[in-house]
């Protein structure tokens, strides 16, 4: 999965509508290019790519400016990436970062499904790299590896945990809920 292909999506859905140049830099303004490699040579490649695989409606209303909006289909890519991103630990941050971005577009009660498969998942991985550990002979220095990823899992199932608690708590405003930046289009609003 692309990170920025979730974002460029996400950006789009979050505004109603949006041009190029407003998406690169709202994504320069998150630091994406660093934590999910979004420049703006990938930002319009995606922007392109969406747009042929019927996901994005362009629309040419002003001259030299292309706008983008989101179809049916890019609505049920977008969730689809979107949920993937938070419940399956993957081995680059990219993913998590851009579902991050862009989780208050879940409800509450589904972001906390999604993140407890996300748990179940890194407790099984970190569990399985623990007897990997305990159970190692060959080649000494390979424990390095499965310590990694003991350590890499235990992390993440200690951040999952208490971003769950704190969605529980009624941290953040999501799908649903008064002031959430997850209703398609709401995004104009927090400009302003």
């Amino acid at each position: 999965m692309s990170a920025t292909r979730l974002l460029v999506l996400g950006i789009v859905r979050g505004y109603g509508r949006a041009h190029g140049y407003r998406i690169g830099t709202d994504l320069q303004s998150w630091d994406a290019a660093d934590w999910a490699n979004a420049k703006w040579g990938s930002i319009y490649h995606a922007l392109r790519a969406l747009t042929d695989a019927g996901m994005l409606l362009d629309h040419h209303d002003v001259p030299g400016r292309t706008d983008y909006e989101l179809t049916e289909k890019g609505e049920a890519e977008y969730l689809r990436l979107l949920r993937d991103a938070v419940r399956r630990p993957a081995s680059r941050p990219d993913q998590l970062g851009a579902a991050l971005a862009m989780l208050p577009s879940l409800s509450r009660a589904e972001a906390v499904r999604l993140l407890r498969e996300r748990l179940a998942a890194l407790e099984q991985i970190r569990d399985k790299a623990r007897a990997q550990l305990d159970g190692w002979a060959d080649a000494p220095h390979w424990s390095e590896l499965y310590g990694l990823w003991e350590h890499t899992a235990t992390g993440g199932v200690d951040w999952t945990a208490g971003l769950i608690a704190r969605l529980e708590a009624g941290a953040y405003a999501m799908a649903g809920e008064p002031d959430s930046p997850g209703r398609p289009g709401s995004w104009p609003a927090l400009t302003e």
